[in-house]
């Protein structure tokens, strides 16, 4: 049973900057998309586009693509990985995630988000360069599950004693693609990519500068996106 009837103030339930959010929402952004709302909650969603991003709080894909309700259907997890397809009776949140979007909701695009100054990507490295440093609990979740980056960091080839940026980003671009390769790997999107009736995207986003980069996987090469848009906000923000 829900209790809307007073008792302990919600500031004292949630972190007080959560409630002050919160607040702003309900004054500006929710009187605006009220039907929106209403619209989704009766019809249910239907996104067009799923992001598998980053669970880094710099990395946002609602704020990167100005996003409104309904509009992505958004898998974070540490270092935007994707599982390989495994069918067995482990967990597979992510794998359960894409066959909802693609099977259910039937998205026509997933996007694999990438960033840079990755902690995931960077940690990895740094196992790799000091394979004797403890985990940081006795579970190692984040440990075992980055071991999914192995087979990017093959391509990325062997990393200095101290990975520096010019490795870490060049891994944190193979994480991309490995992630495109593993949902081939799922034989109903591979069926659908096929068919053309699913796309799939590569993409990176600069935290430090905005920019973001999207995979041309014909030439195996990162590009600009919206150059000169992204070339006005530098120069309005006075970068």
């Amino acid at each position: 049973m829900n209790d809307t009837s007073g008792g302990a103030p919600s500031s004292a339930l949630l972190p007080g900057h959560l409630v002050t959010g919160y607040e702003t929402f309900l004054a500006g952004r929710f009187p605006g998309e009220h039907e929106r709302f209403r619209e989704l909650a009766v019809k249910g969603q239907r996104p067009a586009t799923m992001v598998i991003g980053c669970c880094d709080s710099r990395v946002s894909p609602e704020v990167i693509f100005d996003a409104g309700p309904g509009e992505l259907f958004v898998l974070r997890n540490v270092a935007n990985l994707v599982p390989p397809f495994e069918p067995d009776d482990h967990h597979h949140g992510a794998s359960a995630a894409l066959e909802y979007a693609v099977m259910s909701l039937k998205v026509r695009h997933i996007v694999v988000l990438g960033h840079a100054q990755c902690g995931g990507v960077a940690a990895f490295a740094a196992s790799m360069a000091n394979p004797d440093t403890p985990p940081l609990s006795e579970g190692d979740f984040i440990g075992r599950w980055i071991k999914l980056l192995a087979p990017a960091a093959e391509r990325a080839g062997k990393p200095p004693a101290t990975p520096d940026h010019a490795y870490l980003e060049r891994l944190e671009f193979e994480t991309i693609k490995q992630g495109l390769r593993n949902l081939r790997g799922f034989p109903w999107i591979d069926t659908l990519e096929k068919r053309r009736y699913l796309q799939l995207h590569g993409a990176y986003f600069g935290v430090m500068d905005g920019r973001l980069l999207a995979l041309d996987e014909a030439n195996d090469v990162f590009r600009p996106v919206a150059d000169e848009a992204h070339l006005a906000a530098m120069k309005s923000a006075r970068f």
